[in-house]
């Protein structure tokens, strides 16, 4: 007896591994990232950690030593389409294709787990299991300004890096620039590790037969291992107005000539 698939189920196949493919291309580049490097220190990142000094007449000191901002920065433009859902690599997307192909109990609950970590970290709606709500008040005006560390990052990121958010700047502005980075860095390593985490799991299920992704979205470069530019080839110049070449194997007219060196001793 053949069963039959539900109509439409080959083109929720395709949406799924578009998806997923998308999913992987970006999250390799993220992997690829210069803070990925040491995981273990991407976890303290991530974690928040700091150093806490009591000091004799009872004030606390409390320090961070977070990378650069610029490397933060850089992390964050390679995270973000994960947080969009317009995007194909969408983070959520990714759980919802793999979901598709792998219906096992295991996975659907590693899934589930997952999604309420992620959820509750990333989404600004989500009901929220941990985090700090950062309060100021200008002595001078009395104006005064609170938002919890998610919105502060997220006013980093796209108040400060990857947009020019005004509503988001506004509302954290009196906190001040390094108020947002200092919320946005655990939340930058958090996205990074969750995505590096899926990554692995969509790379363990493709060698084991049980997705079928385009081998060529683990392959294909995906960051620059060189910036220098080094082409070999020939070089033609014609006069102003000469009809140029519609596609790259259209043969040249004859006022299209070979750029050579000048004669020796007429570089001058």
């Amino acid at each position: 007896m053949v069963s039959e698939r539900p109509r439409g189920a080959e083109s929720q196949d395709r949406a799924h591994q578009a998806n997923l493919e998308a999913f992987v291309l970006r999250a390799r580049r993220v992997e690829a990232h210069s803070l990925a490097v040491d995981k273990a220190a991407l976890m303290s990142l991530a974690g928040a950690q700091m150093h806490i000094t009591i000091k004799g007449d009872g004030s606390v000191e409390w320090r961070q030593d977070l990378p650069p901002e610029e490397q933060v920065e850089s992390a964050a433009a390679r995270v973000r389409p994960l947080l969009l859902q317009q995007e194909a690599c969408y983070y959520n997307k990714a759980l919802k294709a793999l979901n598709h192909f792998d219906r096992s109990p295991q996975n659907t609950d590693w899934i589930r787990q997952v999604r309420r970590v992620w959820q509750a970290r990333v989404v600004e709606t989500a009901t929220r299991e941990a985090g700090y709500q950062s309060m100021v008040t200008d002595t001078v005006t009395g104006e005064s300004a609170e938002l919890d560390d998610l919105k502060l990052a997220l006013a980093w990121i796209y108040g400060d890096v990857v947009h020019h958010d005004t509503v988001r700047r506004q509302e954290a502005g009196l906190l001040g620039l390094q108020e947002r980075f200092r919320a946005a860095v655990p939340l930058v390593a958090f996205i990074m590790l969750h995505t590096i985490g899926l990554l692995h799991r969509i790379q363990a299920l493709q060698s084991a037969g049980e997705l079928n992704l385009a081998s060529a979205v683990f392959e294909e470069p995906v960051t620059l291992t060189s910036t220098t530019m080094l082409m070999e080839g020939t070089m033609r110049i014609a006069p102003v107005g000469s009809p140029a070449p519609v596609t790259a194997i259209e043969p040249l007219g004859p006022e299209w000539k070979i750029l050579t060196p000048p004669p020796v001793g007429l570089e001058d």
